[in-house]
């Protein structure tokens, strides 16, 4: 019964993607993206399969995706993606032979494109749970590994009804999960092939750490001032910025928006009574004298991150919280939103160390705020934590090729 109502959501999902293709226009990529099956020719070597739902499981998937292709560089590699915010943003990746929207889960769809990929080993990130593409690969005896994945008790694979949603886990090879709780999970349910190592974004954002450009703009606007970086704000959490009012107390802003809209930032530009500018407009000579220096592209938010010294992450208000590491590396405070954070292992794990803030409102936020900034030593250790508690968690890309090395190539293949 479980699979017959799986089905039959798919079989609406299509049909309905199709008639949101008229209004929107992500979801008319998603449709147009989906039109016909890739023609790949015969590939030289073997070929590796990664997919991602997004643009936040791709910043998982690609730390092992490089690691991968410099370890084995005669495999062929097809990376995939559900949604087009990740297909659009990476359909250039130059580290993927391949970059391609994965089929719509049918058992046909699933067949045709595994004939056209033809892969030898599988990568999925995290939340990726497609059963017909999943089963297609063990009735063919493709491994197929996920990582950095999480689970939780309320997920239908621990209820007494889960069965077909186990069946969807028993596909995979090994499950590389986030945390205890998650094996421990999976261990009442019967996985044993289940290894604790973390989320790869930490060795991803020690490596943008490392390798991050000097943005000259953000510079000169943050020489010698106090600055907050807002990265992935939504109207929720620029809401909690705006009424915190911290420019007026010397606090300089550099603000990403989740979504860039430019009618949207000159609205929001006009709701303060401070001088606001849009990086796109300004130069380092002219930024010196704004207060609040709006971002309005993409690809910048990593690296700016270095010239703050307390983060506001948007996304906890409304449909998740966003990438907290990004900021976390750089050794700062992080605030966000106090509704959609728990799903976040790092959220958990910098609140409970103590350099995390979920704050309900702009009250709360300000006074946390005003107690870091007060004289003493709490912002600096609380800088300390968030650092510490990055690099400590660096190691799962190694550990996954490692197993993968041991357990598949050494027992199915030759390195090509």
């Amino acid at each position: 019964m479980q699979r017959f109502f799986y089905n039959l959501s798919i079989r609406l999902m299509i049909p309905g993607f199709y008639l949101a293709s008229l209004f929107h226009a992500k979801a008319r990529k998603w449709v147009e993206g989906r039109k016909s099956l890739p023609s790949l020719p015969p590939a030289a070597g073997k070929t590796a399969w990664f997919h991602c739902a997004s643009v936040g499981e791709f910043e998982q998937a690609r730390p092992v995706l490089e690691a991968f292709r410099e370890k084995y560089p005669g495999w062929r590699i097809v990376l995939t993606f559900f949604s087009p915010s990740g297909y659009e943003l990476r359909k250039q990746y130059d580290q993927a032979d391949y970059v391609l929207y994965m089929p719509a889960d049918t058992p046909a769809k699933a067949r045709q494109f595994l004939d056209a990929i033809r892969p030898d080993l599988v990568f999925w990130v995290k939340y990726e749970f497609w059963y017909h593409h999943l089963a297609e690969l063990r009735r063919r005896g493709i491994p197929a590994i996920l990582f950095s994945a999480i689970f939780r008790p309320d997920q239908i694979f621990f209820k007494s009804n889960g069965g077909f949603y186990r069946e969807i886990l028993e596909c995979f090879t090994h499950l590389f999960v986030q945390n205890r709780q998650s094996q421990e999970l999976l261990k009442t349910i019967g996985f044993e092939n289940v290894t604790t190592l973390g989320d790869t974004r930490f060795d991803r954002v020690l490596e943008i750490a490392e390798q991050a450009r000097t943005i000259e703009i953000a510079e000169r606007f943050a020489a010698g001032r106090r600055v907050l970086i807002g990265g992935s704000l939504w109207p929720e959490d620029w809401e909690v910025l705006r009424e915190a009012d911290l420019p007026g107390q010397g606090i300089r802003l550099i603000l990403a928006p989740h979504e860039i809209n430019p009618a949207q930032i000159r609205k929001w530009m006009t709701e303060t009574p401070y001088r606001a500018v849009r990086y796109s407009e300004t130069t380092p000579e002219t930024v010196a004298d704004a207060d609040i220096l709006w971002i309005d592209n993409v690809g910048m938010l990593a690296s700016l991150y270095r010239y703050g010294q307390y983060a506001f992450i948007g996304g906890g208000y409304k449909d998740g919280l966003h990438n907290i590491l990004e900021a976390a590396v750089w050794g700062m405070p992080v605030f966000f939103g106090n509704k959609k954070y728990r799903k976040f292992q790092e959220a958990l794990d910098l609140l409970e160390a103590g350099s995390a803030h979920a704050v309900a409102d702009a009250r709360a936020f300000r006074q946390i705020f005003d107690e870091l900034s007060a004289p003493g030593d709490r912002l600096a250790r609380e800088a300390q934590i968030s650092r510490d508690y990055v690099r400590e968690q660096r190691g799962a890309t190694a550990a996954i090729l490692a197993w993968t090395e041991t357990h598949l190539m050494n027992k199915h293949w030759q390195k090509d």
